[in-house]
């Protein structure tokens, strides 16, 4: 008899671009007062792999990345998108912006095998989580190295990124050898 079993814990990590670095400084310090200490971080980079964001968001786009040090249950993936589009929200209203869309924050989670992102978009490769939510699996590990699907963007398969989920990575497993 099969017996379901609940997931272990994942690393919580959130992407964030913005025109300004300000907005990026916002945002991390309110993810950091609610889901803990940053554990591995990359540097502000461009984020010019696309230009479908530059009618809300403005041009010259710069992309940050960030893990929490403490595990998260990965079916609170949805709750925790919520929590992004509501600082988007915040953000939005508490100053004045020159874009209609002053910040993007997109969470995901990360496992020894995958990096799976939360979005509010249905497309075929995407599975619906709850609450209006979706998951995708942008990246999967396999033969030693981050493997890209037809799917997966751009600006997830430039090298500070695959560096960033490299680390990650070592953490996590550092983390579960701990505990197992």
């Amino acid at each position: 008899m099969v017996v379901p079993r609940n997931h272990e814990p994942v690393l919580l990590i959130c992407a964030m671009f913005s025109q300004d670095t300000s907005a990026l400084d916002w945002a991390e310090s309110h993810l950091v007062e609610r889901y803990g200490q940053i554990t591995e971080r990359t540097s502000d980079q461009p984020f010019d792999q696309t230009r479908y964001y530059e009618r809300e968001m403005g041009k010259q786009l710069v992309k940050r990345l960030i893990a929490f040090e403490s595990l998260v249950d990965p079916g609170l993936l949805p709750a925790i998108k919520l929590a992004a589009i509501d600082l988007e929200t915040r953000i939005k209203q508490a100053h004045e912006w020159p874009n209609q869309r002053p910040l993007n924050v997109d969470p995901g989670y990360l496992t020894e095998a995958k990096l799976v992102l939360a979005t509010t978009k249905d497309r075929d490769h995407r599975i619906y989580l709850g609450q209006g939510i979706f998951g995708e699996i942008t990246l999967y590990f396999q033969q030693h190295r981050w493997n890209a699907s037809r799917w997966t963007y751009p600006d997830y398969q430039t090298e500070g990124v695959i560096d960033f989920l490299e680390r990650c990575r070592t953490y996590l497993r550092k983390r579960y050898q701990s505990v197992r």
